[in-house]
């Protein structure tokens, strides 16, 4: 019989997930799997479950939680040689991933699509000695971003860490950062660079629209320091999809990336503190099997 682990935050969703968890376990003893459901506690929970999942040869892991739950699981595909196939129930504020791979932000509607036969082959990002799905922000705009509370990502979603990100580019100083890509150097002064591995970051679906999620790629934009007045066409640029295009960024694909910076910045990994600089950054080509809606 095939095996499948179920990894549920049970504080996510507005604290539904437990109804969801009941859902999931019967569409999957449906489809002839043995299923054992996991509750997250505390930090790291999600990672050393999904381990467990690697070491035991299990089939499918189910992810019912925020981005930051997602996170914890695929790290613990890290170094494995067996990886199970993902599927994602999403009960964040955001869901990048989700959004990424057209997957439903409807509870529901995502459990049904887990029946699903389409299997998408995903990248994968590394950042020092952990793994990332969506994007890395360095910068005193990342670090900006840890102040969003929970009750303004609840109440605003994708538009609170907009508003934060537009009131901080405005008082907050740019940092000196030596950016090495693929041979090449960036060096100057910034208070935001993105490496974003999807076209949805912070909820903006159209941030790096030319990204796919199996395109071997690192999608970077480094922002310099601007004033009042730019700030605001950067956050137009943000939601129309052309920020590569404006004035006041640089643009660049890569495969491997190294940043740091003689002042202490720290970064935000998929929404999550990171790690401060240096960091080295590489993408892991379709490293994953993720379960996608079937194509109409």
């Amino acid at each position: 019989m095939r095996q499948a682990m179920i990894i549920s935050n049970p504080s996510s969703g507005k604290e539904e997930a437990e109804q969801y968890v009941s859902q999931v376990r019967e569409i999957l003893e449906s489809q002839q799997y043995e299923v054992v459901v996991n509750e997250t506690a505390g930090e790291g929970d999600a990672t050393n479950f999904c381990l467990n999942a690697c070491e035991d040869g299990c089939d499918l892991v189910i992810s019912i939680g925020g981005d930051g739950t997602l996170h914890e699981t695929i790290n613990g595909m890290m170094d494995q040689d067996h990886r199970p196939r993902l599927g994602v129930v999403p009960l964040g504020t955001v869901n990048d991933f989700a959004r990424a791979l057209n997957i439903s932000l409807d509870p529901e509607e995502a459990i049904r699509q887990l029946c699903s036969d389409q299997i998408h082959s995903v990248d994968l990002g590394k950042i020092n000695d952990r793994l990332f799905a969506n994007v890395v922000a360095a910068g005193s705009l990342a670090e900006a971003l840890f102040s969003v509370s929970s009750e303004e990502k609840s109440k605003l979603g994708s538009f609170a860490y907009l508003k934060e990100g537009l009131k901080d580019l405005v008082n907050t100083p740019a940092n000196q950062l030596t950016i090495e890509y693929d041979g090449q150097i960036w060096e100057g002064e910034s208070p935001l660079f993105l490496a974003a591995l999807t076209n949805s970051v912070g909820g903006f679906e159209k941030l790096s629209p030319d990204a796919e999620v199996d395109d071997g790629l690192i999608h970077c934009f480094v922002i310099r320091n601007i004033g009042v007045f730019n700030s605001l066409t950067l956050g137009t640029s943000l939601l129309f999809g052309s920020l590569k295009d404006h004035k006041d960024v640089d643009y660049f694909t890569a495969n491997e990336v190294h940043v740091r910076s003689n002042e202490a910045i720290r970064t935000n990994v998929d929404g999550e503190e990171g790690p401060a600089l240096p960091i080295h950054i590489r993408v892991l080509p379709r490293h994953i099997e993720v379960i996608v809606p079937e194509e109409v």
